[in-house]
């Protein structure tokens, strides 16, 4: 059976990552899709040219913010951006590409932010978010990939304690992975991997990254039926170029 490999990476802001080996990550690694968040960037704004991949976008209207950008090495059937009929996305945080036997969505959940005046956005969205991948799901199933801005359990980050009221770790939004979870979908790399210190953001400050003081919040998440289909799912924190690191699964 054919293996098919599925990247995402929150690359913050495409035009900087371009500059510091992009493509050549893409050519080492040859994912089949690769779901990009955070291009912070219009397609007219970028020269973005890998052969043998098309290139999918669904930017904010925002200048310079938020986005997504998914690359495909196969024609997708079709290319669906936003949320459908749940609401609009303005801020370009949803795109999904179909193809044969399933979807692949690129997401970027809003972030709270530090004091929290976004929580309530954040919560509706998780409930719209999820909605939408259950609509989805109704017609095949779904491999979401993508900075979902929540460590979702205490072995997903260094230090849950001191951050267990700071936005990111709330339980309101580590609910809203619960959530995810009690609705069927399966978060790939728990399938493999049960102990912590496995990380896909590390804070640019205090070399936290260096000393591996992260958190793990960019996840790819299947659907229940393809559960069985997993090969492997990986972390690439040797990666650089971005704040986070590639994550990727491998199914057949």
């Amino acid at each position: 059976m054919t293996e098919f490999k599925i990247m995402s990476w929150n690359v913050n802001g495409i035009r900087a990552v371009l500059k510091k080996g992009f493509v050549e990550f893409v050519e080492e690694h040859q994912p089949d899709v690769l779901c990009i968040q955070e291009i912070k960037a219009l397609q007219e704004q970028v020269e973005l040219d890998i052969p043998g991949y098309s290139a999918h976008w669904h930017s904010a209207e925002r200048k310079g913010y938020s986005g997504n950008l998914i690359l495909s090495r196969l024609e997708p059937a079709s290319v669906r951006r936003g949320l459908g009929d749940i609401r609009p996305d303005p801020e370009g945080r949803v795109v999904a590409a179909e193809y044969d036997e399933f979807f692949v969505v690129s997401v970027y959940t809003p972030n709270s932010k530090r004091d929290l005046s976004r929580l309530p956005f954040r919560q509706q969205w998780d409930a719209d978010f999820l909605a939408r991948m259950e609509q989805l799901q109704e017609e095949k199933p779904v491999i979401f990939g993508g900075d979902l801005n929540v460590a979702h359990t205490e072995i997903d980050l260094a230090h849950p304690k001191r951050n267990m009221k700071n936005h990111g770790f709330t339980p309101e939004e580590r609910g809203g992975f619960d959530r995810i979870v009690e609705a069927g979908f399966v978060d790939s790399f728990r399938e493999f991997e049960t102990e912590g210190g496995h990380y896909s953001w590390w804070p640019y400050w205090g070399n936290a990254r260096a000393k591996n003081v992260g958190w793990r919040i960019d996840y790819v998440v299947v659907s229940g039926a393809l559960r069985s289909r997993l090969v492997s799912s990986t972390i690439y924190g040797d990666v650089l170029g971005s704040d986070h690191c590639p994550v990727g699964v491998v199914i057949r």
